[in-house]
């Protein structure tokens, strides 16, 4: 992982689609950077200093309130960027869910680079735009979706973010995979009790719907049924 040109995620990127010089400028500026499990990168309404891109592993997005209370409001993935670019200050932490790698780039030179290079802000504001567009399909889940709906919502996004990686431009969706998110953190993200999420799974796994290999592994058995299951 010396060099953009080697990355894993390239073409997933925000950097996707600059020229090898540009690549080799954007290279100078950045470095990799391995974050263990449960280790901040940003923390909310700290100055921001950097932004990053997602080589490997899962990071949340969390808001607090001022008695402590946590809120994961986003889930990085690799390809993913993370961080407040143009902004002055961080709007959310950023922690490690998993064992990550990420390539941190000083915000401020950052910013630089990208008003220098249109094709790079044009990727920042699909990225933006994509964004939006998952935030309001979040609401509609939070607010409209039946349990058995959001949690087979969030299991087809889980399969379709932990996909075949590699230098292609799509993934295909993961028949099995390890979720970073203990049932505890399902709950909260989906709005439920922890019995609801557990009851689901369960009810999941008895229609032949999913597996469950481990606490924390899942199995898509049927994935038609998830998907008409999500509506």
């Amino acid at each position: 992982m010396s060099s953009c040109k080697t990355c894993i995620v390239r073409n997933r990127a925000i950097c996707a689609g600059l020229e090898d010089r540009e690549l080799v400028a954007l290279n100078a500026m950045g470095r990799r950077r391995n974050v263990a499990a449960g280790e901040p990168l940003i923390w909310e309404d700290d100055d921001s200093l950097v932004v990053a891109n997602v080589i490997e592993g899962v990071l949340k997005m969390t808001t607090s309130t001022e008695d402590g209370r946590e809120q994961i409001v986003g889930v990085a993935y690799p390809s993913d960027f993370i961080g407040r670019p143009f902004g002055q200050t961080s709007r959310a932490s950023v922690v490690a869910l998993t064992d990550a790698r990420v390539c941190v780039f000083a915000r401020n030179d950052f910013d630089r680079f990208a008003r220098e290079h249109p094709e790079l802000e044009h990727k920042l504001l699909e990225r933006t735009l994509a964004e939006l567009d998952r935030t309001r399909s979040w609401m509609m889940l939070l607010g409209r979706k039946t349990a058995s709906e959001k949690i087979a919502t969030f299991l087809l996004d889980m399969s379709e973010r932990f996909g075949e990686t590699g230098c292609a431009t799509t993934l295909t969706p993961a028949r099995r995979f390890a979720l970073p998110f203990s049932r505890q953190q399902v709950a909260d993200l989906l709005g439920l009790t922890i019995e609801t999420v557990s009851r689901q799974f369960t009810r999941l796994k008895a229609d032949g719907v999913i597996g469950l290999p481990s606490r924390r592994e899942v199995e898509v058995l049927d994935r038609r049924a998830l998907v008409v299951l999500a509506g």
